[in-house]
């Protein structure tokens, strides 16, 4: 799709990030969509821009069409950093056109040159179309699994 410019985002394009939160929030079983608290996250992603990114596509208007959201963590398997992908949406009617390929590729470039080693998501099992463009694109499943308390 012509048009599509990518970088990273900063604070003004929030509203947008927000409202593609929502749709991905809305397919997630494990989350629910706050303005309040999705607004927080973001603005703290934009601040810590020395180990985290925002990754956003635009369309030719300057709408933030798509996002992925990465964070640096130590790993010691990998004796090195890794990255940590969330939060990865495209706008309905992007998607199938390469947007969200293009949209990892840049946050898997942008982890490599902060010295990551390695990228590793977490994805609803429930998500068929997301499981399956994941493994179209070659990552691989691993044995581990999830677990969480809040705090």
């Amino acid at each position: 799709m012509a048009n599509i410019t990518y970088n990273e985002a900063i604070e003004t394009d929030i509203a947008d990030l927000v409202s593609l939160l929502s749709v991905l929030f809305s397919i997630e079983k494990d989350f629910n969509p706050d303005l309040t608290k999705q607004q927080k996250g973001l603005e703290l992603l934009i601040k810590n821009n020395a180990t985290a990114t925002i990754q956003v596509a635009r369309n030719s208007a300057g709408k933030v069409i798509g996002m992925v959201t990465a964070q640096l963590v130590i790993s010691t398997a990998q004796g090195a950093a890794s990255a940590w992908i969330e939060d990865m949406v495209v706008d309905a009617e992007y998607r199938g056109c390469g947007v969200g390929k293009e949209l990892l590729q840049k946050t898997l470039a942008w982890a490599k040159t902060k010295g990551a080693t390695r990228a590793q998501l977490l994805v609803d099992i429930t998500n068929t179309d997301a499981l399956g463009y994941y493994e179209h694109l070659k990552w691989e499943s691993t044995q581990l699994q999830a677990r969480r308390v809040f705090l």
